[in-house]
C-alpha cells in the first residue's frame, strides 16, 4: 500500500531556477530505494519536500493521508523523518543525549517512551558510550550518525537519508547497512539519496536514477546498473563489480562480488572441461 506520493511535482526556488520537473514516484512501507544522481540532478530538492522543509511549487506530495502543503514540518517529521547531508546543519544541542531525545518530546512522547527511543538509537548508530559528549567534539563521521540516531529516535514510518555514507569508514558502512536492514524489518521505509554505486548495490533493490531535475528511471537495481543509456545520460557509472562483469564480458547483469566470483568459477570448469587432443 502507498505511503507516500510524489504527483506531478515541481518546485521553483525564489530566484526562479526550477530545480525539480514534473516528478512522479510513490513508496510503500518497509520500502527500501536509492535515489541516485549527479549534483543538480534534483534529488536533495525532492526529498526534503517529502518531509515538509520545502513545498512544492506545483503538484502534491501525500504522506500517510497528509498532503504537505496542508501541514508544517514538524508535523510531516511525525511521519517522515530527514537527515541533513552535513550534520553540522542539524545539530544545535550540547550534548548527544539532549539532541536525540529533543526530536521525540517535541512529538509528546512520555518520559519513559522518550528514553527507551534514545538508547535504542543510540545503540543501533552505535554511540552509545558518546552519550554525555558535545557532539562538536566528535569527529564528523560520528557526528553524522548522532544525527541518524536523532531521527531514528522519532520513530518516523519514512526514515530520508541524504548522502549517509560520506566520510564513512567500512565499519560506518556495516553499521548504516545494518540499520537499514532492521528499519526495514520493523516496516519502515528508507529512502537515501547516495553517490555511492557501491553501497546502492549492496544495499538497495529497487532504484530511482534522476538527471536534468526529472526522473529518467525507476526500477531493480539490477536493470537501472545496466541500463547504459539511462547511466550515461545521468553520468553515472555501474557499480564495480558490474564494470568488471561487463569488461569480462561474462554473467548475465551482475551486480555483486558473489555473483561475479561464481561466474569466474563456471567459467574456469567449462574451459577444465574442454579436452583439447594432442595433434
Amino acid at each position: 500500500m502507498t505511503y507516500l506520493s510524489l504527483n506531478n511535482v515541481s518546485f521553483s526556488y525564489p530566484n526562479g531556477f526550477q530545480a525539480v520537473k514534473n516528478v512522479n514516484m510513490s513508496f510503500d512501507k518497509g520500502e527500501s530505494v536509492a535515489i541516485i544522481g549527479q549534483n543538480g540532478a534534483g534529488k536533495t530538492t525532492t526529498v526534503k519536500m517529502m518531509n515538509g522543509l520545502l513545498k512544492p511549487t506545483e503538484g502534491n506530495i501525500i504522506v500517510d493521508g497528509w498532503d504537505t502543503r496542508d501541514h508544517s514540518t514538524a508535523q510531516i517529521s511525525r511521519k517522515a523523518g530527514y537527515v541533513f547531508q552535513n550534520p553540522d546543519d542539524q545539530i544545535f544541542h550540547n550534548d548527544v543525549y539532549s539532541e536525540i531525545e529533543f526530536g521525540p518530546k517535541k512529538l509528546g512522547l512520555s518520559e519513559n517512551v522518550v528514553k527507551e527511543n534514545v538508547l535504542n538509537s543510540a545503540e543501533i548508530a552505535g554511540i552509545t558510550d558518546f552519550l554525555k559528549e558535545n557532539p562538536y567534539n566528535l569527529p564528523y563521521s560520528m557526528r553524522k550518525f548522532v544525527t541518524i540516531a536523532s531521527v531514528l529516535a522519532m520513530d518516523s514510518n519514512v526514515i530520508i537519508l541524504d548522502e549517509p555514507t560520506a566520510g564513512q569508514d567500512t565499519a560506518s558502512l556495516e553499521i548504516i547497512s545494518d540499520m537499514i536492514k532492521a528499519k526495514n524489518n520493523e516496516g519502515k521505509t528508507i529512502i537515501t539519496i547516495t553517490h555511492d554505486m557501491e553501497f546502492v548495490a549492496n544495499n538497495f533493490e529497487r532504484v530511482i536514477v534522476m538527471a536534468d531535475c526529472q526522473v529518467i528511471a525507476d526500477g531493480n537495481k539490477r536493470d537501472v546498473f545496466w541500463d547504459f543509456d539511462v547511466l550515461n545520460k545521468a553520468l553515472l557509472s555501474q557499480p564495480h563489480m558490474s564494470k568488471l562483469a561487463n569488461a569480462l564480458q561474462i554473467g548475465d547483469k551482475i551486480i555483486s562480488r558473489s555473483e561475479l566470483i561464481q561466474e569466474i568459477k563456471q567459467v574456469q570448469q567449462l574451459n577444465e572441461s574442454i579436452h583439447i587432443p594432442n595433434l
